[in-house]
């Protein structure tokens, strides 16, 4: 399938704010070009200063929160040396004055808790448009983990949008496409947001643990395990190695207690009344009636001969003798 070259519609004629005139006449001709080059090439001609307080996120979401240390390597970055490379937004499609994020949603969050306005370009654009954009700029930017793109795919098919937009826009090839599909119809979403952003993790061990998923009650299982005391460590790799260790081994039947053999006793004369309760550990004889007492203490008193005699009946069972 042939990968849409979405950044010769979007590296258009930018939209400026407060009419600014955007003179920028470049265009991206084939894949093989480098994106951030012709983002760079546009950029030089089209950057506006926009207050990072009316710039809303992507109305679908291509990371998975959590990775801190980044994000601070970024704030530090941009403290000291300004925003290198504008982010791309657009008129945001339902509130007039404010502005949707297409990429580039680090640095505006960056700009925001510094008090600075952000560089950006302003492009209007439909929502295949943006989809697509967004895929391929972090996907040759930012270095998404598998199970990141995996979701992004997920939550883009679910806005109704095609699968040949997904995979324009992550440029995948149809096997890896499938085993995205399997991951998210087999992983609730919940137990890959537990697991984090796994950037180690590759597409065959997701796809793995999806068929590991797919057998009964392992869902269930996986849902309570993300939230124990022993799925939780701060690494995100570490947290898919024992999900998928958790989900690998056969769960434990609970052993059905064996039901309790009773017998009673009475002597010719029914003095006395002998309840016997074997469970095989536990075994529990209970006398009744008037001689009840003193049969019990004349039994508890013959116990060490009882039970050297037990001893010498079980040897000699082994013995042969």
């Amino acid at each position: 399938m042939a990968r849409k070259d979405i950044f010769g519609s979007v590296m258009g004629p930018a939209t400026s704010v407060a009419d600014v005139q955007d003179v920028s006449g470049y265009a991206v001709r084939g894949a093989s070009r480098s994106i951030m080059q012709s983002f760079e090439e546009l950029s030089k001609s089209s950057v506006v200063d926009l207050d990072p307080e009316l710039v809303d996120t992507s109305f679908v979401s291509d990371r998975i929160d959590g990775d801190d240390e980044a994000f601070q390597e970024l704030l530090a970055a941009i403290r000291e040396r300004g925003q290198d490379s504008p982010v791309l937004v657009r008129p945001h499609p339902e509130i007039s004055g404010r502005f949707q994020t297409v990429f580039g949603h680090r640095r505006v969050s960056v700009a925001r808790q510094l008090g600075r306005p952000v560089r950006a370009v302003v492009k209007k654009m439909d929502d295949e448009d943006h989809v697509i954009a967004q895929g391929q700029e972090n996907a040759a930017r930012a270095n998404l983990s598998f199970i990141e793109k995996t979701l992004f795919a997920d939550r883009i098919l679910k806005r109704g949008h095609s699968p040949d937009t997904v995979k324009s826009a992550l440029a995948l090839d149809d096997t890896t496409f499938s085993k995205m599909r399997s991951v998210t119809g087999n992983v609730p979403e919940h137990v890959i947001l537990a697991v984090g952003a796994a950037k180690s993790i590759g597409r065959d061990r997701w796809w793995q643990l999806a068929k590991l998923m797919e057998h009964p009650g392992t869902t269930a299982r996986a849902a309570q395990y993300v939230i124990s005391a022993e799925f939780a460590q701060p690494d995100s790799d570490g947290r898919f190695a024992r999900l998928f260790d958790f989900v690998s081994t056969p769960a434990k039947r609970p052993r059905v207690p064996s039901k309790p053999q009773e017998l009673a006793w009475v002597p010719q004369d029914k003095s006395v009344r002998a309840k016997i309760t074997d469970t095989g550990k536990v075994f529990t004889l209970a006398l009744k009636s008037k001689e009840a007492s003193p049969f019990g203490a004349f039994i508890a008193g013959k116990l060490d001969e009882l039970f050297e005699a037990f001893r010498e009946s079980e040897l000699a069972k082994k013995t042969g003798d």
